[in-house]
């Protein structure tokens, strides 16, 4: 019998995608793949068999991308990421492949309707908000434009929290999306590595007698990978989602364990789960800090093996690393990726300092996503030296390298040097994570034309001076796959009824919708397609929550991260100056509106959850006065995720991306929202610039300080107690919640909050208030001519194709990874 080489194997035959075949491949997956008869198969049975019918179909693909990728040695992007908020993938999978109209007709005729087993599908708890998102829209169009690509990251088993509501307060529970299982993912137990922490480092001399070190850790464990397939729009690319699970070397102790110490037994397991088990653990403590910096190391480091494993594997020499690989440093939660490379290149496959670091900054790039000192990470000098001994040596020799380099051949001052050092002397010593993120990488972009403008100007502004070169700007996207075909196919049904089918493959046609902007017709059948998105979101929070709301009211909504830079609290203090006005004035024409919120507060961000209480006590106070009339109700749904956000983003008429200006690095929430044709309210900050510039003035409502004047105003001495006293609405705003009007069982427990905007308003909560009502009446005075309004919101819908993360990653490849 012949025995078959590798290259003689067969391919597998191309799959039918027929309704009655798809039928009975789900018939044959429920029975051998799950067990059960299709007479006692339940909805989540029948979820799961749906879903390995769909993934056979990605597989094939999936293979067939790989051995391109391998046959012609071609250079990868490798994006590293703490977050991938993916949400749920099987209707992402079905529509990018072409399969949705088939799926649905082979489950009806098996009795199953589509919409309730896909609704069943949890949503994967990988990230907390646009950085994770984002990061999940880069990987879905890496695929649609063909490009090789891998993610990196953890795969969290519980995730970040899911958020209840006890009276009003946010409550923290584990997310347990992983508790039966998931049909997407493959474990790859042959990618294993070793990752170590603790310990010292010991030198020996090499071959040549020059000094070698040794890092010989404490503590070791093993960094298992899981395989999740990205299938691209078309089906053409499949990349992989790589998350890594955490697995002791000893998954028990046996001597222990016969001794009696049944719980000591499992430490090591124990510290393995720890370690993948939450996203974000509170780091309020050093407890805390330690876990974060543990994550961000073990995943780096699984990573770099795996990266170059996959490169020597493939014939390649480590000098052609940065022509074989790119890699992309998502914030600074991967940074100390830069001191890893440097490990492995120098300690394990014996490359001298020099040559190593010349390899290094040439193979990474880095994307900041901040403006904030506090969130560019620093770590205490003595953690880090404790938990990585070798990679502190590393950091303080890349640091002689460039201080030296620095004062010698730039002749920088004492204080740009204090500014670019790695090390933070500004009180206990810190190492600098974004510091290192950029020495270490050749590209910096920002994620807005105005943020990485501002990063030059602030917290990079002496690196920028000693390397002129490496900032540049690569504004965020989003896939309009997820985020207007799936998440609103009424719409998308429309937009094809009036000008064809060419954007579904580039965005950038959906230009051609703007001749039908005052079309009366068009208008009619758009306003049609958004009032059956609020019903449908009307309907989620009547059975959730029990409160019915009216379609025809204006849904005002601001979904996001609960931040005070974010600013739901001015959007909370103007609801308030509303309630006062309404039941003030009865007798004027009052725009019906109902305020929805939803978001998750950091769970040791005091005025962050405080925020969130204050919205449920409004909510309470304004929904049940019956003197409001049904004119005004306020909502905050709990819970937060991508599929709520898939079901609030298209029955939005008013979004609100209200942060104050210069603060907020681009923002994705707005392009979502304006995609799906809601007229976005907002500062002039992050993204929201270059949106006004696409969508037109005229289609979008500015109000606000603008960043130059935010900063102007701070360096001034800027006074909120004479900004509050000279408005009377804001006064009277912050007078009834600082006195206890919506909080009667306890009188002051905003009272703290409100002493903050009269104190210092750092975030210009009253500075920008009465722009913010002005604005606020002036989306009354359009909402009042639906012409007018649809018009624009058409305008808003036909003007965001430029931003598609397309666009994005074509950018990215073009500029810095040339993959």
């Amino acid at each position: 019998m012949k025995t078959l080489s590798k290259a003689d194997l067969p391919l597998p035959k191309p799959r039918v995608s027929d309704p009655e075949v798809l039928a009975a491949e789900i018939i044959e997956r429920l029975t051998y793949g799950i067990g059960k008869d299709a007479k006692v198969a339940t909805p989540h049975d029948w979820l799961t068999a749906t879903i390995l019918v769909v993934r056979d179909r990605i597989i094939d693909k999936w293979m067939e991308s790989t051995r391109a990728t391998y046959a012609n040695n071609a250079k990868r992007v490798y994006y590293l990421s703490l977050e991938f908020l993916i949400g749920r993938l099987m209707r992402d999978a079905m529509s990018n492949l072409g399969l949705m109209d088939e799926i649905r007709q082979a489950l009806g005729s098996l009795g199953v309707e589509l919409d309730v087993i896909a609704g069943l599908e949890p949503d994967a708890a990988l990230g907390n908000g646009g950085l994770g998102r984002l990061a999940a829209c880069f990987m879905e169009s890496l695929a649609t434009v063909d490009i090789p690509a891998y993610g990196y990251g953890i795969r969290y088993v519980h995730g970040l929290f899911r958020q209840q509501m006890a009276d009003g307060w946010q409550v923290e529970l584990p997310e347990t999306w992983l508790a039966h299982g998931n049909p997407w993912e493959f474990e790859r137990r042959e990618s294993s590595y070793e990752i170590g922490f603790g310990g010292g480092v010991e030198t020996v001399n090499g071959q040549n007698e020059e000094m070698r070190f040794v890092w010989k850790p404490s503590e070791r464990m093993i960094a298992t990978a899981y395989d999740t397939p990205v299938v691209g729009w078309r089906g053409e690319r499949v990349n992989t989602l790589r998350l890594w699970s955490a697995q002791p070397i000893d998954p028990i102790l046996l001597d222990a364990f016969n001794a009696g110490d049944h719980i000591g037994a499992l430490r090591e397991s124990n510290k393995a789960e720890t370690l993948t088990r939450v996203l974000y653990p509170a780091d309020a403590n050093a407890a805390g800090q330690e876990l974060r910096l543990r994550q961000e190391y073990f995943f780096c480091s699984a990573s770099l093996q795996d990266i170059l494993r996959r490169h020597l594997q493939q014939g390649n020499q480590l000098s052609a690393l940065p022509d074989k690989v790119s890699i992309q440093l998502n914030d600074t939660h991967p940074a100390v990726s830069v001191a890893e490379l440097m490990r492995l290149l120098c300690d394990i496959h014996g490359l001298d300092f020099d040559t190593a670091w010349e390899i290094t900054w040439k193979t990474f790039s880095y994307t900041n996503h901040t403006l904030l000192p506090e969130a560019l990470e620093s770590w205490p000098v003595p953690l880090f030296e404790r938990l990585l001994p070798r990679h502190m040596q590393l950091v303080y020799a890349i640091n002689a390298k460039i201080l030296v380099d620095a004062r010698k051949n730039r002749s920088f001052s004492d204080t740009e040097i204090r500014h670019i050092s790695l090390i933070d002397e500004s009180g206990d010593r810190r190492v600098r994570m974004g510091n290192l993120a950029f020495i270490g990488s050749h590209s910096i972009n920002g994620v807005s034309a105005l943020h990485t403008e501002l990063m030059k100007e602030t917290v990079f502004a002496d690196l920028h001076k000693l390397y002129p070169d490496r900032i540049n700007n690569k504004t965020n996207g989003i896939t309009p796959r997820r985020w207007l075909m799936q998440c609103n196919p009424q719409l998308t049904s429309l937009v094809r009824e009036a000008i064809g089918d060419d954007f579904l493959d580039d965005a950038g046609k959906l230009t051609a919708l703007d001749a039908f902007a005052d079309d009366a017709s068009f208008q009619e059948k758009f306003a049609a397609v958004k009032r059956a998105n609020k019903e449908r979101l009307s309907n989620l929070v009547a059975s959730r929550m029990g409160i019915r709301l009216d379609p025809s009211a204006m849904f005002d909504i601001q979904i996001k991260r609960i931040h005070e830079y974010k600013r739901q609290l001015l959007n909370i203090i103007e609801t308030v100056a509303l309630f006062d006005q309404i039941r003030s004035h009865p007798e004027r024409d009052w725009v019906p509106r109902v305020k929805l919120f939803a978001g998750k507060a950091a769970p040791s961000y005091h005025n962050a959850k405080l925020i969130i209480k204050l919205a449920n006590d409004v909510a309470r106070v304004v929904n049940n006065d019956p003197s409001v009339r049904g004119l005004l109700k306020v909502v905050f749904i709990p819970n937060y995720n991508v599929s709520l956000a898939e079901v609030m983003v298209p029955a939005a008429d008013l979004s609100e991306q209200i942060s104050t200006a210069g603060m907020e690095a681009s923002g994705t929430g707005n392009m979502k929202f304006a995609l799906n044709g809601a007229l976005t309210i907002g500062t002039l900050d992050g993204a929201n610039v270059e949106m006004r510039d696409h969508v037109g003035e005229e289609n979008i409502v500015i109000f606000g300080k603008t960043a130059e004047e935010v900063g102007k105003a701070r360096a001034d001495g800027y006074n909120p107690r004479a900004t509050i006293e000279g408005s009377r609405e804001l006064s009277q705003a912050l007078s009834a919640i600082a006195s206890g009007v919506f909080s009667p069982d306890d009188r002051g427990r905003f009272s703290a909050l409100m002493n903050g905007i009269y104190q210092h308003d750092w975030f210009m909560v009253a500075e920008d208030f009465d722009s913010y009502a002005k604005a606020q009446r002036d989306v009354d005075t359009i909402w009042t001519e639906p012409t007018s309004w649809y018009g624009k919101t058409i305008r808003n819908t036909a003007r965001m194709g430029w931003f598609s993360s397309d666009r994005t990653i074509r950018q990215y490849n073009s500029d810095i990874w040339r993959a």
